[in-house]
């Protein structure tokens, strides 16, 4: 496979298909500038270890744990949809006396919003027909239960100094980061957890690294509003861009030859953003 250095606002080439969602994302994003927030500014976040979606049905009335929340507004309307993103499982035989693992198991992780669950599923073996699935809710896990707490004393972390102290104080860390279409209207906000927080001493700098995600393609009105969702990564250090890896079909290379394609994190693209750390007791 091709190695190329980063740059920001670019592609990484590799020696897969490239994203038509991705192209789109980078293509037509408009081009501003973020800000920092500052912390005489309210904010709210949810408080990731006590937020869950939960079935009601008599058949398997499941738990899921959200991952992360994303959500999307109309700026011409003011119209907005909330995304859960919940945690990934493994296919199951849910409920049996044993073999409880499916011998052609995936890893499935389903995302919860406006009416819809879309449901992804990830074979070892790359199948596009089975990878999606957008349904109607409710479905077989009954109305879905949001279970949702907020964080308290919320805190923006809007200085190098305080970031280090509360990464190393081992409190909740929380990311948002703000995409924006000038040419559909739309924008989103993407928060998260932040499960890894590099800190450098030396440099004095911090980098986000986390996911999964639920990445808008906000270059298009997907109906239903699901439909525009896919699973990435995001990385940040500064308040004005973040970096992501989308899932999505990459060639798999093996002595300068493509041996087969998987669902995988590839394709890096640069965004222009605006990126918030949050943190609460």
């Amino acid at each position: 496979m091709e190695e190329s250095t980063p740059s920001r606002r670019q592609f990484l080439k590799h020696a897969g298909a490239t994203s038509s969602l991705a192209t789109a994302a980078l293509t037509s994003m408009t081009q501003l500038q973020g800000q920092p927030v500052t912390s005489d500014e309210r904010q709210s976040c949810l408080d990731y270890r006590r937020s869950f979606i939960c079935g009601t049905s008599d058949l398997n009335s499941v738990r899921f744990w959200i991952e992360s929340r994303t959500t999307i507004t109309d700026t011409d309307t003011g119209e907005h949809a909330v995304f859960y993103q919940c945690a990934s499982c493994k296919s199951e035989n849910t409920f049996g006396e044993s073999d409880l693992f499916l011998d052609d198991n995936y890893d499935f992780l389903p995302i919860f919003g406006d009416g819809h669950w879309l449901i992804m599923r990830r074979h070892a073996r790359m199948d596009t027909e089975r990878y999606r699935q957008v349904v109607e809710s409710p479905n077989a896990w009954g109305a879905p239960k949001l279970l949702l707490h907020e964080g308290q004393d919320i805190e923006v972390l809007d200085n190098w100094d305080r970031i280090r102290e509360v990464t190393g104080q081992g409190l909740p860390l929380v990311s948002q980061t703000e995409l924006s279409n000038q040419d559909t209207s739309l924008k989103a906000t993407i928060e998260c957890p932040v499960k890894t927080m590099n800190i450098s001493l030396e440099k004095q700098m911090y980098q986000v690294d986390t996911g999964p995600i639920a990445f808008p393609d906000l270059s298009r009105r997907s109906v239903p509003l699901i439909d525009c969702l896919q699973l990435a990564f995001v990385a940040f250090n500064q308040p004005d861009f973040a970096d992501f890896v989308i899932e999505q079909p990459t060639a798999v290379i093996e002595n300068e030859e493509e041996v087969c394609s998987i669902y995988h994190y590839s394709n890096a693209i640069s965004l222009p953003a605006v990126n918030r750390l949050l943190s609460y007791e």
